[in-house]
């Protein structure tokens, strides 16, 4: 499923009745939107009523649907405004031309590529419309285009005339709209210009020209319409040699983060629960001491030993961070800023969180006697979890399941897993799944299986190397991660304009059998 982003005109906004009214959809036309040329089919987006939001940022709502319907040309729409305080706000930007635009956004997966490129669109879900401003030109009123119209005779789409979009990330719009009066005056600007620096001595020369990016647009635009002169800027302005620096940058809505993943292996190695909804510790009853039946003889007294039990502490955690930044840079920039921002800081905290486990893991389990000088040989590996089976059942023979089925490991022992091989031919790491093959450890996957054990790779442990507890053999009932709702803090500080973002959460590990885990030993 593809999406669009595609920037559209307001054409009426009314603070009495709290109205917003305007073109969100145009058929059989060619704009510039998002992922460049689009075209809608007619009918191929259905009039469905949405929310409006401010700047393609769904947790600031400020209106829904008052009314909706297609036509031939395409689809208009009213939304009713909130009596909120973005709700007022808006409407006055609106109605003073500071955010006067709409953005519709639109989920598609059937379509045609035409010659020039143009994607037109079959069939698509209208899935949002924002109140954006422009960020690029100055946006005209439709009114003034209207008028415009009558006094020039020329044809122009009620809604924009679009081109190419200025380097935008995801989520932020330009509305590409000039009025017919500010493209004659920047054509008689062009053509004073291209006048003067065209003909020097009989010979012509590149023109010497302002290039700013709002003179870069409305050329742009003009020329998409077929004004030679504007299309002479152009080309000049698109001359790298003589205007280095000069020419637009484009900026992907692509982030590259190899550094943050919400991945928790050591606590997807281990059994799950629900944290209690209050304190900071909870108890969990244990038994402590089994009664004991033995054979006696005849008319002799029974044995008794008494069960005993204890509670068992578990103490709830919490994991927290912030940062702190400018409202210049929460509001003035993309929504994708805020979106990677808290995207990293829960891959942070998923982080934090599953070393914690890990360290748990690690306190409690039992050190394998055989020590392994270095990386596991297949033979050693397979003492291992042989050696760590056993002494785990011995452990938690009383649970429900007293088995282990689980195998942790670093990355580094999970390499050197891969790298075990018969004569070349590799153990673990074989896709084909051939006779006998003992498991499954790939490198395309962080999840496998060895020597009967489901595998699990955990990147969030201090141990990079063949160190002791660098492989666990558990039973996943011997320990559980009780865990609640994640919760996100904002708040704003008055005294220096300044916002502090925070996530936290609570969570806690029990111990409940700390021999139901097994570690190796590095002797």
């Amino acid at each position: 499923m593809k999406k669009v982003i595609t920037p559209m005109q307001i054409t009426a906004a009314d603070s009495n009745s709290r109205t917003i009214t305007g073109r969100i959809v145009t058929f059989e036309e060619t704009g510039n939107a998002s992922i460049g040329k689009v075209q809608f089919a007619k009918g191929s987006i259905e009039a469905t009523p949405v929310l409006l939001n401010l700047e393609h940022d769904r947790t600031r709502r400020i209106g829904k649907t008052l009314s909706i319907e297609s036509t031939d040309k395409g689809i208009d729409a009213t939304f009713k405004i909130a009596e909120t305080t973005a709700g007022n706000d808006a409407l006055v930007e609106a109605q003073e031309g500071l955010r006067d635009g709409f953005s519709v956004e639109v989920s598609f997966d059937e379509y045609e590529t035409l010659k020039d490129g143009t994607v037109r669109i079959l069939m698509g879900e209208l899935t949002g419309v924002a109140l954006t401003s422009e960020p690029a030109i100055r946006s005209a009123r439709v009114e003034t285009v209207a008028a415009t119209e009558e006094e020039e005779n020329t044809e122009v789409s009620d809604s924009t005339i679009e081109t190419e979009e200025t380097p935008t990330n995801e989520g932020d719009e330009v509305d590409n709209t000039v009025t017919q009066a500010e493209a004659v005056e920047t054509v008689e600007a062009a053509q004073s210009v291209t006048a003067a620096a065209q003909k020097v001595g009989g010979w012509k020369a590149t023109p010497r020209i302002e290039i700013t990016a709002s003179k870069y647009l409305e050329n742009k635009v003009l020329a998409a319409t077929g004004d030679e002169a504007a299309r002479q800027y152009v080309l000049a302005a698109d001359n790298t040699t003589d205007n280095a620096g000069l020419v637009p940058t484009r900026q992907l809505t692509e982030v590259i983060n190899g550094l943050g993943t919400t991945i928790r292996p050591s606590i997807d190695a281990i059994s799950r629960g629900t944290l209690p909804d209050a304190g900071m510790t909870f108890e969990i009853p244990k038994i402590t001491q089994m009664p004991t039946v033995g054979v006696v003889a005849e008319d002799a007294a029974f044995t008794e030993q008494d069960q005993n039990s204890a509670f068992l502490s578990v103490d709830v955690k919490k994991f927290a961070g912030q940062q702190k930044f400018s409202v210049e840079l929460l509001t003035r920039t993309s929504p994708l800023f805020y979106d990677e921002l808290l995207r990293n800081m829960v891959a942070a905290m998923a982080k934090a969180q599953d070393k914690y486990v890990n360290d748990a893991l690690v306190a409690g389990a039992t050190a394998d006697a055989t020590g392994i000088a270095t990386y596991p040989t297949a033979a050693e590996l397979l003492g291992v979890v042989a050696r760590g089976s056993a002494s785990v059942y011995a452990a938690t023979a009383g649970l429900a399941n007293p088995f282990a089925r689980n195998i942790l490991m670093n990355t580094s022992q999970w390499s050197n897993v891969m790298s075990l091989n018969d004569s070349g031919r590799p153990i673990y790491n074989e896709v084909t799944n051939p006779m006998n093959q003992p498991g499954s450890a790939t490198p395309g996957s962080l999840r496998g299986r060895v020597a009967g054990l489901d595998l699990y790779v955990t990147a969030n442990t201090a141990a990079t190397t063949d160190t002791d507890d660098s492989i666990l053999i558990i039973n996943p009932d011997a320990y559980t991660w009780y865990e609640g709702t994640s919760y996100q803090l904002r708040a704003e500080s008055t005294a220096d304009g300044s916002i502090t973002v925070g996530v936290y959460s609570f969570g806690a590990c029990a111990t409940k059998i700390a021999a139901g885990a097994f570690g190796v030993n590095k002797s």
